[in-house]
């Protein structure tokens, strides 16, 4: 290998499986490969929804070993989810699944002391039920809470087994909704007044910093030869997939696409206001100073369940069926709270048309296209307010994630939008950790620069708009009821 080209490991964790990729990274050069994948599947015990975490962190050795000798190593993981730590670093149980139900009617009692209004101005954050800060409160008579010493966020508990070091990174740490996006730090008001102890959390931790270098016991169960680095990447994958969104200048939008859709805007500084409070639009942190300003939705957790329901046929039959059923004939609301939990999917989206006086999908490609309409019709939602709330007009929209295997999604989402759809890098948070680390150890450049190597290494596919977009608002109206 040449002496330009290093070589990074990119730990990436999604809410359905893991994997370990392995990113060569040069001037002009960047590919990705894949060292190993393993199933992220969480466990019901008699207490709730717990993640497998020694499991995944397994999964995390396996990846380390099979992808060979590396100049630095980084994790990202879904956020909000945490686990616990006592006096001697031990942890305190499997942490807790944010589907799990102990947050719910936890928000009100939270609203009761900080109303939500004033938690928005402080925080930025758009209500969702298992931020961490609601789940702080549902354990706060725990008997785990109360001989905790230590809170580590999930990529920060990985990263803490494999060196001994602890750090709260900040992409991540602002989806606890104890993060003021202004100052870019803990907001003591607002974790005084709920009675959180901000002791709990390790330093905060920037993109780029030095996160340790892995323990010995880890280079004789990987066989590697150190000292091997673990760097802070946005450890919060949705950071680490915008990083690379392969963007020119600043006028487009993402979608982030995979269990959740997370669709929105990059920019310069938050937006606090009560109307986009009211639009239930979060501000998180991001890379270089940016604010992820964007909108939560259910995303292709609704086909994903649906699929596991059906005894998982295959996805690209079940696809080309889909395109064959008409467009728009049932749409659901793909935010929508109820479709949360797992289990009877197909039936709760036959319900929600049934509700709302539209036709019922019945067959398993009447169902698939009507999850993927509501999608695109979510995502031209999210796109259309999140550029009226935040000034700030786009001419194309990225979609980036699995969801950029899905061509007839990436082309109901330009319809839907009205705007060209650049489809691609599928890796996409993999490959913002890796060159995240690469900019570390001074191989790539500025955020414009990692975009420009993107560009010019990574294969993208165009969707131009079809037809007008009266029919989507037709269905935008029949949503919502008027």
């Amino acid at each position: 290998m040449s002496a330009s080209v290093k070589s990074y490991a990119a730990v990436d964790l999604g809410a359905s499986s893991g994997r370990v990729m392995v990113g060569r990274v040069g001037p002009d050069s960047l590919e990705l490969t894949e060292a190993h994948r393993f199933p992220n599947r969480p466990v019901r015990v008699p207490e709730g929804l717990r993640w497998d975490i020694l499991a995944l962190y397994g999964g995390v050795l396996d990846g380390l070993r099979a992808g060979g000798q590396v100049d630095s190593v980084g994790i990202d993981s879904w956020a909000v989810d945490y686990g616990l730590l006592d006096a001697d670093g031990a942890l305190l149980g499997s942490p807790v699944h944010y589907r799990d139900s102990r947050t719910e009617g936890v928000a009100e009692k939270v609203w009761s002391t900080v109303p939500a209004e004033q938690l928005y101005a402080a925080t930025g954050l758009q209500y969702a039920p298992f931020n961490t800060l609601y789940q702080l409160t549902a354990a706060r008579e725990s008997a785990q809470l109360a001989h905790a010493e230590r809170l580590l966020l999930i990529p920060d508990l990985l990263s803490y087994w494999l060196t001994g070091e602890q750090g709260t990174e900040l992409t991540n740490a602002s989806t606890t909704q104890l993060i003021d996006p202004l100052t870019r730090d803990w907001s003591y008001d607002v974790a005084s007044r709920l009675g959180i102890d901000l002791g709990l959390f390790a330093p905060l931790r920037q993109p780029g910093d030095p996160g340790g270098v892995l323990r010995p016991e880890v280079l004789e169960e990987t066989g590697l030869t150190g000292p091997v680095p673990v760097t802070a990447v946005g450890s919060h994958d949705t950071a680490s997939a915008v990083a690379a969104v392969p963007a020119g200048g600043e006028r487009f939008a993402y979608i982030c696409t995979g269990t959740w859709s997370l669709a929105g805007l990059e920019l310069g500084a938050p937006v606090l206001t009560e109307e986009s409070r009211a639009a239930n639009f979060t501000n998180e942190l991001g890379l270089d100073g940016t604010v992820r300003y964007l909108r939560n939705i259910m995303g292709l957790w609704l086909l994903q369940e649906c699929v596991r329901a059906w005894g998982e046929p295959e996805l690209a039959a079940l696809l080309l069926e889909a395109a064959k059923v008409p467009a728009l004939r049932s749409v659901v609301d793909a935010g929508d709270a109820v479709f949360l939990a797992p289990g009877r999917m197909p039936e709760r989206i036959a319900e929600a048309c049934r509700a709302s006086g539209q036709p019922v999908p019945e067959s398993p490609a009447e169902i698939t296209r009507c999850i993927l309409d509501s999608l695109a019709l979510a995502h031209r939602r999210a796109v259309e307010d999140a550029q009226r709330l935040a000034d700030h007009p786009v001419d194309v929209v990225h979609v980036v994630g699995g969801g950029t295997r899905n061509a007839l999604l990436c082309q109901l989402t330009a319809d839907a939008c009205g705007l060209p759809v650049v489809a691609g890098p599928t890796e996409a948070a993999a490959l913002g950790n890796v060159l995240v680390q690469a900019r570390a150890h001074g191989l790539v450049g500025d955020l414009a620069g990692m975009r420009r190597l993107l560009t010019r290494t990574q294969p993208l596919t165009r969707y131009e708009p079809r037809g007008d977009t009266a029919r989507w608002r037709e269905a935008q109206a029949r949503l919502a009821g008027s």
